[in-house]
């Protein structure tokens, strides 16, 4: 051995090579899987004829391997065949060495297996870190199989026969397969890697295959051709299509396997009955009845095999087809091409966790929760990795962790600046700051982590879990991303150590065999995107202990153990070891090692010192040049027992200290020992320096890099550091030792309450995270605690039975009663702190009274709580009121609801159905109560379902199936009812409570154990889960703590899911219902793709009062709207109102028509109608203006700006010669009011977009523009011929009334511009017939006008004695017309008479009955009823012929904006976004019954809640499917028949702020005030992806350039308004760094030209320089600080001819008018001062409110220029040249500008005006054009890099322009 060591003198190793042949095939394909780079591969790409197989250069044959021609397919299949299947196949690529690199996220394999013969598919997936994974599918496999590095799948094949002696082989008649192979999803799912490339591909024997495809995009087999641009099925190309002849199936023919499945369920009949398809694909267990993928209720259990079922011949063949808006969608559609383009949303990284969520959350597909999925657009969050379902997502964010160690607790490290201790907590890697006790964490680990090691430099973080076989990671500790995962070959591995480079990490453990082995690692390749490589390993029979590798040599090492101490050196690939000479110290069993270090800090390797301890109490300092023992010293205990200093009495035996741990420091020696004691010794340890003791055996100490702080951790879970200087001891984390059992909360304190398996109960301070107090018990253990709610004081019961109260403030028992014989299993008490109740495991409940101070026992019941119950907090439960008790009990099969107070039985549930799966009882877990006001009792059952159940009748009113493999041990309901909280495994579970769908849960980790106990903190903003140890998250979605609920009803239908509806109407006839069944719960949030506060809020989400109306609301300018409170008016004051509106009044007389309208006792009034428009005066001048009431139906325009022609200069150029060509519009006007129709027949869509009304073919997406109003157009309204289309806006600023414009919708062409209104036009509604249109005025105008279609001349104008919010004709009669107010109804008969239109007028009050508010919205039903909807969420219904209200129910909990109905069906939208569809078939035969009808026959069929207000609506005649939009400017599709929302349209809902290309101009992004940042596809403008951070704006923006490196990495750089600034990867979708280089909000954002560096800029001046990679500001310049920086402009130039070096040039803009130009090379940090230029400015500028910024920029065409805009004396254009050093040229302007940008390939300037004006400036020939269709100011104008289009943004409205050649 001693022959095999080689000097410790000499040359260091070279680094090795990191990255084989192989493996640099790998990261070349890895580098063109970029979004920007695959472009080449889209939409598909056929593998077999791009790489040629049939000419077998780029691909291998093997074996039997022939061209047969196929009769099904009718073309040419490759056969392959054999009795061996790895000797029969063909490979893609020939050579191993070679990779495919196809990115494509799907595989297709179109094959068939040959009969009775076993075949295999290979594949070859390279993930993110260029790791190699193997994912085999087989009908050979047995059993599906996983390690780090291979996965296989057993191929299923099972015919439906009785027989099943041919499992395994493929069944006779087997059809071609459809495969489709989601590899992102296998990889994440199975193996939480994320994918990268495909490398390669083998297919063995015995299959035909016909070829392969690769997509991004999740085809539909069944569809082909199909042009469904704009909705949710993506046809299969032609090419990829099997043949289907007429008049066939294509599921008769073929198969489709979609794996891996997530929709698929259990059969509701026998599989013999069942109409399912005659081959289905399915998860399953093989032995198990297989299920039905089409009549499904219930998701199977979780499998990881593809199972496909071959028919009997007497089987079915034919499938039910399920009610789709579109008939040619394939029943085998289980998951749209959306929800696969975003991939799994899982925050689970285990396995089962991940599929089972997958299940749940297919599930509710249906539900527009699950919108964001179904529209391509994967959202990334800060903060967030993997996603989920519901939003905010994700909803929870982890705070802190109160817990150390776990596996070991020897595992504590200092950063290497001082300032952070890491530590592993579990399963998580906490990072401590010492100073200020913030926490951030590294989270990945499945398990236990056993080993940590951080680099020199502090970049690098290894750390490896428990589990066999061992997996090690490696982080980039600056930013916590993971950067590579690998598994070790020492199976456990206990030790890690870094060199101080980070080039080299060893780690030490036992192999397989239990022999110890040491590895290391080659990590210097790996920030760099490498591989980590395996340099050397080697075994060994000595023990190790310790290891670590010497700072001065990266290649020496050394270890210690038992009776040993070796020093290791590694060269070339081997690892060799030499023992040191102890002598007689052999025997001692050695426990740490350090090295010593010079004083100065710089190493000696000269004089390199190792000191090792041992148990014994000896230190060695051992020489490692000459490897001698230099000295042994022995630490001994103090002996004088009486001094000042007595002996303490140690943990183990023997004379020495039993040492585990030193740290060496230049000065001194930290030593921890068993006895409890840290001491300071010097390096001569002549004497004791300092010595700090300890409650338990220290386990390790570790010396800051400065010395002056001495880490210390103890087996007792303590961990803290001793201050030298200050000699005090600061107490950083204490921890139980064992697993947290239970836990409870304390409201006024903020304390929280845990017992744990260590016989300990402690409190902590739920602020700090502090351990309080801790109270331990050495003969019994703690079961179960809760608080007292009013009182210091806690209640703990434990194993003896006994149950005793502490106080908080003496810290000593109360009372204890001990009236219980077994254990502790529940324990709760009354919020009103007068009752407790305790149960134990043999069944007793006890009721004690806490109104007494010894608590007597009130009750004590046997056998009532189930005996072998677990203990939980969730085994009693008590009600919000206190009113109600409920445990499992008296068996496991059922649940008891008592009287809290009397103890009397008042319900007994059984829940005791058949578990098919397992065919056992199910049986009760856990209960817990909602808010009283709901009235629900949840019970989680062991079939792993959640039964949501009436707390007074026991009805079930909701079921949440298949949460969990395991079953739920605990849960809890928020206050406010929106989320529901599970423990369920390892994993922590979060339900939105408030969706009726059951969409799935978001699902968390990092718990290595399972847990226990899982709550919400009293103020409802955190979660708490106890396990191993204890996570408190930060919930991103505030509840709210103050809402409301209706009463309690017990035939409420109260969150009934979309699965349960049609069961609730057969039960609706067992219970009377006093009211319409409709959700109770709180309204959830309007959420959209990704979840933010509401307009104008504060960042919390707020519901209505279902109470009453809102007193106050917010429209989006954020002014203050109130209510006003609807006045009740006689029938004098009626007369007097009429009579006042300037009409020809007469009495009417029996004889005239309108006494068959005349019922009760309302009027008819006859009125004269005006023949011209001056016999009326309509002007506003000389009314009262009206408050704006509080209903959202009332329109708010934006701010009114001078139109673009009004100012001398502006040049509007002949159509025929324009620059510009309007392409395309993004966004859609929430601010209109029924501004977008659709009508299905025709496929006409139109909305409004500011000024522009713009029609779109939803199959192709292209668009139409008409132009022409000069204000925000306010709303639509289509002909019923579908001819003409009405279009009105508000009133300018150049004009007195309101245009509304005619348009002939087949030639787009205005036909008639009538005006009349002096306020903005609220509605348009054409008559039945076409003959009339009725315009309504909004508050402020309060005017009602008739025009007649054929000349459009007004025939009839009245102005109305108070607001009206809505007007429609009477479809049945094109004579009546009806309008909605304050309180009343108004209904109009229209009369004509030769020219004149004569109208009779009626009004009727709304009934008290229906309360008070305003009338909203109303719509016409089969003759002869009228619905009104409220502002309080009340539906009336009227008969129009008796004028009266007989019907209401209350159908929201917000204001009633919209309603539509068709005979039988009624569709609703509310303020509060939800869209509901009724039944209404019934409420006919009802009006007989007048005032005394009743709601019950009225139920709400279906509900989706929507992401905003709800202001437009159009559906099909039978209100089957329609187009919704909403205030948040979104248009949705809506199918009932689905249950499903799909986004059709979607813009910023507030200011886009930037707008910047990448650098192949096939994408876009975009940022705004909403926080968001969005990526859209150039050439369609869909929206591909979106980040969004929760309550803060987006100011600029920045997209890397192209030679930043590999084109993966493309990346956005986004500036915060708090100063932050995030690197977005585009590819990954995901936030990969987030820096804070500013204290103030950020204002614009850029990239150096080689993308390494990114230049920001702030509102107080300041210009930071950072490193895009690293984060670090490494520069800041304040030379502009003081006013704001508007622009930086980075340009590549090489700048010696200004006389200054440096490859960049650049310049910055600031508010006070001054730009500096500046050169600088930032790879040599170098930044030199080019230029200074300062402008005047006048005392005032106008600009219409705007002040206009300061602008510039580098001329393209000419480097040596530059353009600036800004405020000035004149208003003008200056063009300034670098190289002279003055001014060249001035080019006026009309107005000052507010935006600027200039053409790189043509000599165009565009700016952008606040007059809503565009101006294009040709700089050749000086010459200009003006162009209009903002409706705004125009902020940003951004020239693509083609300079083909032109981007211009005025608030959130995106206006592209196509460019003309010039």
């Amino acid at each position: 051995m001693t022959a095999e060591v080689a000097p410790l003198s000499g040359s260091r190793c070279q680094a090795p090579r990191c990255m084989s042949r192989a493996g640099r095939a790998d990261a070349k394909a890895g580098s063109s899987s970029g979004a920007m780079a695959r472009a080449w591969q889209h939409p598909f790409l056929n593998v077999f004829r791009h790489f040629r197989v049939d000419e077998w250069k780029r691909s291998a044959k093997q074996g039997d391997v022939a061209v047969v021609t196929d009769k099904t397919l009718k073309g040419a299949v490759y056969r392959i065949r054999g009795s061996v299947s790895a000797a029969n196949y063909i490979q893609l690529p020939k050579n191993s060495t070679q990779s495919l690199g196809l990115t494509g996220r799907y595989l297709y394999v179109l094959f068939r297996p040959l009969p009775n013969k076993h075949f295999v598919i290979h594949l070859d997936v390279s993930t993110e870190d260029n790791q190699v994974i193997r994912v085999s599918f087989s009908n050979l496999f047995k059993e599906f199989k996983s390690t780090a590095t291979r996965l296989q799948f057993p191929f299923v094949l099972e015919a439906r026969t009785p027989q099943r002696d041919l499992v395994g082989l493929v069944p006779h008649g087997a059809r071609w397969t459809f495969l489709q192979l989601d590899l992102q999803d296998i990889l994440l799912v199975y193996l939480n890697r994320r994918y990268g490339h495909l490398k390669s591909v083998r297919l063995c024997a015995s299959l035909l295959v016909r070829n392969l495809y690769t997509s991004d995009l999740c085809f539909e087999p069944a569809i082909s051709g199909a042009p469904w641009a704009k909705l949710p099925v993506t046809p299969m190309p032609r090419e990829m299509a099997f043949p289907v002849p007429k008049g066939e199936s294509w599921h008769d023919r073929y198969v489709h396997v979609r794996f891996p499945s997530d929709s698929l369920k259990v059969p509701s009949k026998p599989m013999e009955k069942s109409g399912s398809p005659p081959e289905a694909v399915l998860l399953g267990p093989g032995p198990h009845p297989l299920p039905c993928p089409v009549a499904s209720s219930k998701p199977v259990r979780f499998s990881v095999s593809p199972v496909v079922q071959t028919p009997s011949p007497t089987a079915s063949s034919q499938a039910p087809l399920a009610p789709r808006p579109f008939p040619e969608v394939s029943l085998s559609q289980e998951r749209s091409e959306a929800s696969n383009a975003d991939g799994p949303r899982f925050h689970s990284l285990e396995p089962w966790a991940r599929v089972k969520a997958s299940d749940v959350h297919t599930a509710a597909a249906g539900t527009h929760v699950l919108t964001h999925e179904s529209t391509e657009v994967p959202v990334a969050f800060e903060d967030a990795g993997s996603c989920k379902r519901f939003l905010p997502d994700p909803i929870l964010r982890l705070k802190g962790v109160i817990g150390f160690g776990g596996h070991s607790t020897r595992q504590a490290l200092w950063t290497p600046d001082g300032t952070a201790v890491v530590y592993p907590c579990h399963a998580v890697i906490v990072v401590l700051l010492v100073d200020t006790g913030e926490q951030r964490f590294f989270l990945g680990h499945t398990d236990k982590v056993s080993a940590l090691a951080l680099d020199g430099s502090g970049s690098l973080l290894a750390s490896a879990q428990a589990r066999t076989p061992s997996v090690i990671r490696l982080w980039d500790f600056q930013t916590g991303r993971c950067l590579c995962v690998f598994q070790s070959p020492v199976h456990v591995v206990c030790s890690l150590s870094f060199s101080d480079s980070g080039a080299l990490l060893c780690g030490v453990g036992k192999d397989r065999h239990g022999r110890t082995m040491v590895v290391a690692w080659g990590t210097g390749q790996v920030g760099l995107g490498g591989e980590v490589v395996v340099l050397a390993k080697a075994h060994t029979d000595f023990d190790v202990q310790a290891f670590r590798v010497t700072f001065f040599d990266e290649t020496r090492m050394a270890s210690c153990g038992q009776g040993s101490v070796r020093l290791w050196r590694l060269r070339g690939r081997a690892l060799r070891s030499c023992p040191v000479d102890l002598g007689e110290h052999h025997v001692l069993q050695f426990t740490d090692l350090a090295f010593k270090q010079a004083r100065d800090g710089c190493p000696e390797p000269s004089a390199a010192m190792l000191f090792v301890c041992s148990r014994s109490g000896h230190i060695l300092e051992i020489d490692c040049q000459c490897m001698v023992v230099r000295h042994a010293r022995r630490l001994l205990p103090t002996q004088t027992l009486g001094g000042p200093h007595p002996q303490k009495q140690t943990f183990s035996t023997g004379p020495g200290i039993a040492i585990s741990s030193l740290s060496l420091s230049p000065a001194m020696c930290a030593v921890g020992s068993a006895d409890g004691y840290l001491r300071l010794w010097p390096l001569d340890f002549s004497s004791v320096l300092l010595e700090a003791e300890h409650e338990g055996p220290v386990s390790s100490v570790c010396v800051s890099p400065d010395g002056l702080r001495v880490l210390s951790a103890t087996s007792s879970g303590h961990l803290g550091f001793l201050d030298t200087p200050s000699r005090v001891y600061h107490m950083l984390a204490r921890s139980h030792t064992a697993p947290v059992l239970a836990l409870a909360t304390e409201q006024r304190r903020g304390q929280l309450a845990t017992v744990s398996q260590d016989r300990t109960v402690r409190i902590w301070d739920l602020a700090t995270l502090q351990q309080l107090y801790d109270f331990t018990s050495s003969e019994e253990a703690p079961c179960t605690v809760t608080f007292h709610p009013t009182r210091p004081i806690f209640f703990c019961g434990f194993s003896s039975g006994a149950v005793r109260s502490f106080s908080l403030e003496a810290a000593e028992v109360l009372v204890e009663h001990t009236c219980h014989q077994g254990a502790i299993t529940g324990l709760t008490a009354t919020p009103d702190g007068r009752l407790l109740f305790s149960s134990c495991s043999r069944g007793s409940l006890a009721q004690y009274n806490c109104a007494d101070p010894q608590w007597h026992v009130l009750r004590v019941a046997a056998d009532m709580v189930w005996p072998d119950a677990p203990a939980s907090p969730s085994t009693l439960a008590v009600s919000r009121d206190g009113r109600l008790l409920a445990f499992v009990g008296p068996s496991r099969h059922t649940v008891t609801v008592m009287g809290s107070a009397s103890l009397d039985e008042l319900l007994r549930v059984d829940i005791g159905t058949l578990d098919l799966a397992s065919g056992r009882l199910d049986s009760a877990m856990a209960v817990c109560f909602g808010p009283a006001a709901l009235g629900h009792l949840l019970v989680s059952t062991s079939s792993n379902r959640v039964m949501v159940l009436d707390a007074a009748s026991g009805r079930i009113i909701r079921e949440l199936p298949g949460v969990h493999p395991e079953p739920c041990s605990s849960l809890m309901l928020s206050e406010d009812a929106r989320f529901l909280l599970m423990a369920a495994g390892r994993a922590v579970k979060v339900w939105d409570y408030t969706t009726q769908a059951n969409p799935g849960p978001q699902v968390y980790i990092g718990h290595s154990e399972p847990v226990q106990a899982v709550t919400f903190s009293p103020d409802q903003q955190q979660v708490l889960s106890a396990g191993d140890a204890i996570f408190l998250w930060d919930i991103l979605a505030t509840t709210e703590s103050d809402q409301r609920f209706p009463g309690p009803s017990p035939a409420c239908e109260a969150g009934l899911g979309t699965g349960q509806l049609e069961d609730a109407a057969s039960r609706a006839s067992e219970l009377p219902r006093q009211q319409v069944p409709k959700p109770s719960q709180a309204s959830p949030p309007r959420l959209g793709i990704c979840a933010r506060p509401p307009e104008g809020g504060d960042g919390t989400f707020t519901t209505s009062d279902e109470e009453g109306p809102c007193e106050e609301s917010r429209d989006p300018e954020g002014s203050l709207l109130t209510e006003k409170e609807a006045g009740r008016a006689g029938d004098r004051a009626w007369a007097a109102a009429v009579g006042s509106w300037g009409l020809a009044l007469s009495p009417c007389s029996p004889s005239q028509p309108c006494e068959q309208w005349r019922a009760g006792q309302g009027r008819w009034c006859r009125c004269r109608g005006l023949r011209a428009v001056g016999t009326s005066d309509t002007k506003n001048s000389g009314a009262p203006r009206t408050t704006c009431p509080a209903s959202h139906k009332a329109f708010t325009p934006a701010r009114a700006s001078r139109g673009p022609h009004s100012a001398k200069g502006t040049s509007l150029p002949p159509a025929s010669s324009e620059w510009l060509r309007l392409k395309a519009v993004v966004g859609y006007s929430g601010n209109g009011r029924a501004n977008m129709v659709w009508r299905p027949d025709t496929g006409f869509f139109a909305y409004t977009c500011g000024r522009l009304v713009v029609v779109e073919d939803l199959h192709s997406g292209a668009q139409q523009h008409w132009p022409g109003h000069p204000a925000e157009i306010s709303t639509l309204a289509l002909s019923h011929s579908a001819q003409v289309l009405a279009s009105a806006s508000g009133r300018s600023s150049t004009t007195d009334h309101c245009q509304i414009r005619v348009w002939d919708v087949s030639g787009g062409l205005c036909q008639h511009l009538i005006s009349h209104h002096s306020t903005t036009v609220l509605a348009l509604a054409f008559s039945p017939d076409d003959r009339l249109l009725v315009t309504l005025g909004d508050h402020d105008g309060r005017t009602l006008a008739l025009w007649g279609t054929a000349t459009y001349d007004l025939v009839s104008s009245t102005r109305l004695p108070e607001p009206v919010h809505g007007v429609a004709f009477n479809p049945w009669d094109a004579g009546e017309l009806a309008c909605v107010g304050q309180g009343t109804v108004t209904f109009w008969l229209l009369q004509q008479r030769g020219a004149d239109i004569s109208l009779q007028v009626h009004r009727e009050q709304v009934p008290e009955t229906v309360g008070a508010g305003e009338l909203t919205s109303l719509c016409y039903g089969a003759p002869p009823l009228l619905y009104c909807g409220t502002s309080s969420g009340q539906v009336c219904v009227w008969d129009t012929r008796a004028g009266r209200c007989f019907l209401s129910w209350e159908a929201d909990d917000g204001g009633i904006g919209l309603l539509l109905c068709s005979s039988s069906r009624l569709v609703s939208g509310s303020s509060t976004g939800r869209l509901r569809l009724w039944a209404v078939g019934p409420v006919s035969e009802l009006r007989c019954k007048g005032s005394g009808a009743r709601s019950s026959s009225v139920f709400m069929e279906r509900e989706l809640v929507l992401d905003g207000a709800v202001v437009s609506a159009s559906f099909d005649g039978s209100v089957d499917m329609g187009v919704v939009g909403t205030r948040a400017g979104t248009l949705w599709f809506i199918s009932w028949a689905e249950g499903t929302s799909t986004r059709l349209i979607s813009g910023h809902r507030s200011k886009v702020n930037e707008v910047v290309f990448g650098p192949g101009e096939s994408h876009c992004a975009t940022c705004g005030e909403d926080g968001s940042v969005r990526v859209w596809a150039l050439a369609s403008m869909e929206l591909v992806i979106q980040f969004q951070v929760l309550n803060q704006s987006c100011l600029c923006l920045a997209w890397s350039p192209r030679c930043c490196g590999r084109p993966e990495q493309q990346r956005l750089a986004a500036g915060y308004g708090d100063g932050s600034l995030r690197i977005f990867s585009v590819s990954r979708t995901a936030m990969e760094l987030k820096m804070h280089p500013h204290p103030v909000a950020l204002t614009t954002v850029t990239f150096s030209t080689d993308g390494q560096t990114v230049l920001s800029g702030d509102k107080d001046g300041l210009v930071a320089v950072s490193h895009s990679r690293t984060g670090m500001t490494f520069r800041v310049l304040s030379d502009h600080q003081g006013a704001a920086i508007s622009t930086i402009c980075v340009t590549r130039k090489e700048c010696e001819d200004l006389g200054v070096e440096g490859t960049d040039l650049w310049l910055a803009a600031s508010g006070d008018q001054r730009v500096s130009v500046w050169a600088s090379d930032w790879l040599r940090n170098r930044c030199e001062l080019v230029d200074w230029l300062s402008f005047p400015m006048p005392a005032t500028t106008e600009t219409q409110g705007h002040l206009p910024p300061s602008l510039a920029a580098f001329c393209p065409w000419d480097g040596a220029l530059l353009m600036y805009v800004g405020p000035g004396f004149n208003k003008e254009v200056i063009i300034y040249d670098l190289s002279q050093k003055q001014v060249v040229e001035k080019i006026p302007l009309p107005f000052f500008a507010m935006s600027l940008s200039l053409s790189p390939g043509t000599r165009l300037l565009a700016l952008g005006f606040a007059e809503c004006m565009l101006r294009l400036v040709d700089c050749a020939t000086g010459t200009a054009q003006d162009f209009a269709g903002h409706n705004n100011a125009v902020h940003l104008c951004r020239f693509t890099p083609s300079a083909r289009l032109l981007f211009t943004a005025a608030c959130n409205e995106i206006l592209v322009w196509e460019v003309s050649g010039r």
